[in-house]
This record gives C-alpha cells, structure tokens and sequence, in this order.
C-alpha cells in the first residue's frame, strides 16, 4: 500500500459522499478550515492533497486509513496465522516466534 493510493481513496470516499448527498463541498470546507473553491479543487485533482489536509479531513469525517483499505489489504494487521506465508509481516514474525 502506498500513500498516493491512500490519498485517492480518500479523495473519491469524499466524492462519493458529495454525490450521495450526505455532504456539500461547502460545508467540509468549513469543517476542515478552508475555502470552498480550494476543496472544489483538491477534489477534482487541480491541487494536491496533502497529507496535514488529508489528516483534517479523516478527522471531521470520523474515518481513520483503515477505513481506506481493502478487507485483504488489512489481513496482516491481525495476528499471524500459519496459512499466511506469502506476508512479510507475519513471515518475519512466525520466524521469529519459531
């Protein structure tokens, strides 16, 4: 997982909720402290988001990163299972267990 995949979720999550109604661009924009021209911008991809903005944003939202990720791109956060070899998380740690 890279940190530009975790932007561009977070950015369509945003977009998606904007769609669905359950948010204007306006109001997250008073939520986060900035004008609603810059987030109309960093939603459409003109400006970058940044990693400050995207830590405001997750805040007000009530979202944290691993509401970003896919089921199976959390699974190594759980404890080590033998049947999860291909992990490097849990491969280092079994090592080292053994």
């Amino acid at each position: 997982m890279y940190f530009e995949t975790l932007q561009a979720r977070l950015i369509d999550a945003v977009n998606q909720r904007v769609r669905n109604g359950e948010l204007t661009e306006r109001r997250l924009a008073r939520m986060v402290g900035i004008s609603q021209p810059h987030m109309h911008n960093l939603l459409k991809g003109v400006r970058i988001l940044s990693p400050q903005m995207g830590d405001r944003i997750l805040k007000k939202l009530r979202m944290s990163v691993l509401d970003l990720c896919e089921p199976d791109e959390t699974a190594c956060l759980k404890p080590p299972r033998p049947e999860c070899e291909s992990c490097r998380y849990h491969g280092r740690r079994g090592a080292a267990q053994r």
